[in-house]
């Protein structure tokens, strides 16, 4: 069986929701300790705006700073040419270019339209193509806008094709706020990948509603092995109502491994990064693993 890929993204998605700046060089360590645990693609930073995000200001000096390990890519979310020009700069393995499904979300996050997202891609692709980075493009509100609700399967299907043949390599489907449900997402999964076959998809789910586990568990079943997770629970997109965090990473690999499910991830060592969080950013995290153990855990009797 194929082994799963596990797309650790909270020192981006995670961080720039927090209320507090993370320091540059504990960014920098706890991407290092995490390179170590067997997670295949690390979301560092994003090179937007400090203006937009300015927990992210550090961008470049993360990047830079960070141990580069075999096996381990380093992508970053890129807004715009600029951004992208300057993660070229920083000599990153992937950009993940971001746009929405919905028109009403795709102002209010990024203040464009899906049409208009599409037109900044091509730019962006034509100056990364021959450069030997990958190019991921994530698709927000694949399952649902919490503006404008259901977001038609057709729609999300022309966006995929307009992607890939602007020169998009790799898509990402985003439950953006928590609202897809088991049944949607494996229907939208085994759709894809029999349409766009070859093509590597992630499912990035979040757990607003307490459905991530079992939303990753249905896209499993319908075929996929690339997930997007976040350290800890941590996320949550800050111009959409009520995102709350990621699946949380270790939650994650702890259900595919009780179920013999390969990660590829050493759980305990990410235990133990995930235990360091509360202190780093001042509050309690979501994730449950790192709380009550494995599963497979035995105590002595009382």
């Amino acid at each position: 069986m194929t082994t799963l890929q596990i797309n650790e993204v909270a020192p981006r998605d995670g961080f720039q929701s927090e209320e507090r700046f993370i320091p540059t060089e504990q960014k920098i360590a706890l991407i290092d300790a995490l390179t170590t645990t067997g997670i295949a693609r690390i979301e560092a930073t994003s090179f937007v705006s400090p203006k937009a995000i300015p927990n992210l200001r550090d961008a470049a000096d993360v990047v830079s700073a960070i141990q580069r390990r075999e096996g381990v890519d380093v992508t970053v979310l890129v807004p715009n040419l600029k951004g992208a020009e300057r993660a070229l700069a920083c000599g990153v393995d992937e950009i993940n270019l971001v746009m929405s499904a919905s028109n009403a979300h795709g102002r209010a996050n990024l203040r464009m339209t899906p049409e208009e997202s599409l037109t900044q891609f091509a730019a962006i692709i034509q100056a990364v193509r021959g450069s030997g980075v990958f190019i991921n493009a994530s698709l927000s509100t694949t399952f649902g806008c919490p503006f404008e609700g259901q977001v038609p399967e057709a729609r999300v299907f022309t966006l995929i094709e307009q992607q890939l043949a602007l020169g998009v390599e790799g898509i990402t489907l985003c439950d953006t706020t928590g609202v897809a449900n088991p049944a949607q997402v494996a229907a939208l999964c085994r759709q894809v990948l029999e349409r766009f076959p070859g093509v590597p998809f992630t499912l990035h789910f979040h757990n607003t509603r307490g459905m991530g586990l079992a939303n990753a568990l249905a896209a499993w079943q319908a075929g996929i092995t690339r997930f997007d997770a976040s350290l800890g629970g941590l996320g949550g997109c800050p111009f959409a109502p009520g995102a709350t965090g990621n699946v949380c990473t270790e939650d994650l690999v702890h259900m595919f491994e009780q179920m013999g499910v390969a990660t590829g991830v050493n759980l305990p060592a990410l235990l133990d990064i995930s235990a360091t969080l509360p202190e780093l950013i001042g509050h309690e995290t979501p994730g449950q693993v790192v709380k009550a153990g494995s599963a497979d855990r035995c105590y002595p009797l009382p």
